[in-house]
């Protein structure tokens, strides 16, 4: 079980990083939670402000088309869950840890105004971000939450997809993260995240390192583990679909500024961490279709 003393310091960490990126794009920079005076770490993606191995080129031209640029410069996705999750008309989405919104209002156009899009996240900063975003891009199908992705301020069975970017492996409590996600799906919902993925083993001082955490790599699950804990909390036919493979050189990245041997671990992790989709569905428990006289009654 998760000590909640340790869940919250991680949370602190991971929203006060959060917090500087969004305050970052208010100002009109790109996102990172790095400041040029801090030196400290990325939030999902690169520990230095040059190109992010993580973060780059996941939107398109065609997708990014009418949403706030504010919204774009606040991304720090791993991936494009909206791009992969089979969005339908009129569906209820709940994107979890939305940052500035820019994945709930590509699902908010897809599901359309017969729809709904949330964002939850943890985050002031970011929420308000996000809210600027929304009424910069007129949507009118968006509702951004406060709240922890632990405990979704949602009721069960009310939402239809539940996507996520580059946001679970920062949590402290994953199982019940999971769990979560499951109880607010509807019978036959669908859960459809990108986020980064372990294969194979990883040096333990990267794994202890809060500053890669709160850069999306040390709090990464392997993927056996993600597929089972899905299993564990009642999900059905999960799947990992492998979308990068993060290589040497971007491992250096990743290592920056966190005062472990650059040189030598990126070696150590040279293909070991992959950005990927993550899919499995919450079984659909409505009765067999009726065949007989007065059997739906």
């Amino acid at each position: 079980m998760t000590n909640t003393t340790d869940l919250d310091a991680l949370r602190e960490t991971v929203s006060a990083r959060y917090g500087e990126a969004a305050r970052r794009v208010t100002d009109g920079q790109a996102a990172s939670c790095c400041g040029p005076a801090t030196g400290s770490s990325g939030c999902c993606g690169a520990t230095t402000e040059s190109w992010d191995p993580i973060t780059a080129n996941l939107y398109d031209e065609g997708q990014a088309a009418g949403i706030p640029a504010e919204a774009l410069l606040a991304s720090l996705g791993c991936g494009n869950p909206t791009a992969l999750a089979d969005l339908r008309e009129g569906e209820v989405v709940l994107d979890l840890g939305s940052g500035g919104g820019i994945d709930v209002l590509l699902s908010a156009k897809r599901v359309g105004p017969t729809g709904k899009a949330y964002g939850l996240d943890m985050t002031d900063d970011m929420l308000e971000l996000a809210n600027e975003n929304k009424a910069r891009a007129g949507a009118t199908n968006v509702e951004f939450l406060r709240g922890h992705i632990e405990s979704i301020p949602l009721p069960s069975k009310t939402v239809d997809v539940i996507i996520s970017n580059c946001v679970i492996n920062l949590s402290g409590d994953k199982r019940k993260v999971l769990a979560e996600a499951f109880r607010v799906l509807k019978p036959g919902g669908r859960f459809a995240v990108s986020d980064v993925v372990v294969r194979g083993d990883v040096p333990a001082a990267v794994k202890q390192s809060m500053e890669l955490w709160v850069g999306c790599v040390a709090g990464a699950l392997e993927e056996q583990e993600f597929i089972s804990l899905l299993t564990a909390v009642g999900f059905e036919n999960p799947s990992i679909e492998p979308t990068r493979i993060y290589k040497a050189e971007d491992a250096a990245a990743f290592l920056a500024n966190t005062g472990l041997d650059a040189e030598k671990f990126s070696a150590d992790i040279d293909g070991k961490f992959t950005g990927a989709f993550i899919r499995a569905t919450k079984p659909d428990t409505k009765p067999a279709a009726c065949c007989a006289p007065g059997c739906c009654d």
